[in-house]
């Protein structure tokens, strides 16, 4: 009898708990509490390196990017050399920015070519792999940086720039991704950079599984492959193609706003660079995942 009360007691318990219990969220009522993120801003641009008036294209670079307040600046084409600092260094000191460079050269060689992130975040972890083949001295950098407590993967790269170099981006496209799929863990992606073809291209279109380009997102109606949409300068002997382009991971991010800038010379006739950027401004969706 005694066993049969400490049983009737023991239930009774559990059912008194289980009725205390707050109900578990629903899904998707869970993802809606999850405070939306403010949009952010991300800018490509191949620097030309020290090519023309470096210092020059440096201030109107930097007076450019002080108006736009991107969050992240991406960079192709970035030197450093025995008398030339490292010109992304120079232009995140010049705009209170955190930065980091990817390249293939050593550490230690005074000239070293390459890539870099630019950011008003804090960077959490960074990391650079090497693109195949590696005789084309290719690399894409990441960062994950911090946005109000939340953490996002950033991607920058530059691919190989023979027009008929097709299938030598396509490899490197392979080992972008593999490098993609080893770094993302679970926040949001975006890629950008110099792919030296157009986002429709066919070597490019492994990376459509996991991300979409924000021009044409932002551009749907329009026929891009005109010169008004190009991202090389066609006032420094270019032929107007659009080769600059800013990726976002599909499904994390609603695209805002997506166009060309540093399109404009400067009073004296000078260019920012032979390439123009691009800026992109983007939405992240609810439901992101906290640090």
């Amino acid at each position: 009898m005694l066993r049969c009360k400490s049983w009737l007691m023991a239930v009774l318990a559990a059912l008194t708990l289980a009725a205390c219990q707050p109900p578990r969220p629903d899904p998707a009522e869970a993802e809606a509490s999850v405070p939306a993120l403010p949009p952010l801003t991300a800018v490509t641009l191949n620097l030309w390196h020290d090519k023309q008036d470096w210092p020059r294209r440096q201030d109107s670079i930097v007076a450019t990017l002080e108006a736009l307040r991107p969050d992240v600046v991406l960079l192709q084409e970035v030197l450093q050399d025995k008398d030339l600092p490292n010109q992304a260094q120079s232009l995140a000191q010049a705009l209170g920015y955190r930065y980091r460079f990817y390249s293939s050269d050593p550490p230690a060689q005074a000239r070293r070519y390459g890539n870099a992130i630019l950011t008003r975040h804090r960077i959490l972890a960074v990391a650079q792999q090497p693109l195949p083949p590696l005789d084309d001295y290719r690399v894409a950098g990441f960062a994950s940086i911090e946005i109000d407590g939340r953490p996002l993967n950033v991607y920058v790269t530059h691919l190989h720039y023979k027009p008929e170099g097709g299938d030598i981006r396509r490899q490197q496209i392979r080992g972008l991704m593999d490098f993609v799929e080893s770094t993302r863990g679970y926040a949001p992606s975006l890629l950008g950079g110099d792919f030296n073809t157009a986002d429709s291209a066919p070597e490019l279109q492994a990376l459509a599984p996991m991300f979409a380009s924000a021009y044409p997102t932002a551009h749907p109606d329009q026929p891009l492959d005109t010169p008004e949409h190009t991202t090389l300068n066609p006032h420094l002997d270019h032929r107007p193609q659009r080769i600059d382009h800013l990726f976002f991971q599909q499904g994390a991010f609603k695209v805002l706003e997506a166009r060309i800038v540093f399109d404009q010379p400067e009073a004296d006739g000078s260019w920012a660079s032979d390439h123009f950027g691009l800026l992109a401004r983007l939405q992240p969706l609810r439901g992101l995942p906290a640090e």
